[in-house]
């Protein structure tokens, strides 16, 4: 059972994602603050008792201290609470993705959403109760039919034509796909190979493998995702010396699959 508390400085928005929480099952106790220090009092009173709190859903604007100074704030503590971000905007998921944070719930919060974000931080406890040595940070869980970007991708070989001549490229190599008509042109760091498939099949061929679509012309396999970008409103990926745009179709998926799925030996961009 969870110990969480809720931070948001309109107090009913506060009062309704704190009805939510409390709803859920797995939420033993869910208390609120409105506003940072609120919280961090709240958070220095729960240590006093010998309790600590499991997880904090944690509002951006706030006046004062925001969402995102109180956690960088947290990352500090001895043991600190997981964070997910709980927000009317979508323009902080990469700094979301900087501190690690387990989930990032957009407003209006949907009821299914928000139980999505208390399964992740439940798994997430769940497992830190299991193996309690300090090993970096840890993996958020994968949701059902995410992409297993922790894991290595399936050892499928992939024949080209180059010149008469048939070779063979491991799907592990490849950092991402190019659209070319009928055709996709796959980049693997310093070569490039065209084979006759379309960027539409091979999404949904390497789903498993960990690619994803960030543009209509492009698929990336997130293993070789150096940095995710914000510049002036448009989003982009590097990949290796590539700076690939991001469509804003695919912008939500893409950044919701970082934030939760960010591997734990790869530090996020600063």
């Amino acid at each position: 059972m969870l110990r969480v508390l809720a931070v948001d400085d309109e107090a009913p928005l506060l009062a309704e994602l704190l009805h939510m929480l409390r709803a859920d099952g797995r939420i033993e106790q869910a208390d609120g603050a409105e506003g940072a220090m609120e919280a961090l009092r709240h958070i220095d009173q729960v240590a006093k008792e010998g309790d600590h709190l499991d997880a904090v859903f944690l509002d951006i604007h706030m006046p004062g201290l925001d969402g995102l100074e109180l956690a960088r704030l947290l990352t500090r503590f001895s043991t600190p609470p997981l964070v997910v971000f709980v927000t009317a905007y979508e323009d902080f998921a990469v700094q979301a993705f900087e501190l690690k944070a387990v989930d990032y719930v957009l407003k209006p919060i949907r009821a299914a959403r928000l139980a999505e974000a208390v399964r992740r931080v439940a798994e997430r406890v769940r497992a830190e109760r299991l193996d309690p040595v300090p090993a970096g940070p840890a993996a958020p869980a994968q949701p059902a039919g995410a992409h297993p970007v922790t894991q290595e991708p399936p050892d499928e070989v992939i024949p080209v034509e180059l010149g008469g001549l048939t070779r063979f490229v491991r799907l592990a190599d490849v950092h991402y796909a190019q659209a070319c008509g009928d055709y996709a042109r796959l980049h693997t760091g310093q070569e490039t190979h065209l084979i006759r498939a379309s960027l539409g099949q091979l999404e949904e061929r390497w789903r498993a493998a960990g690619f994803v679509r960030v543009h209509r012309s492009h698929l990336v396999s997130l293993r070789f995702v150096d940095e995710l970008r914000l510049d002036t409103g448009q989003l982009s990926v590097r990949v290796g010396a590539q700076v690939l745009p991001v469509s804003r179709r695919h912008a939500r998926e893409l950044r919701d699959l970082l934030v939760r799925q960010a591997r734990p030996d790869r530090q996020p961009p600063r």
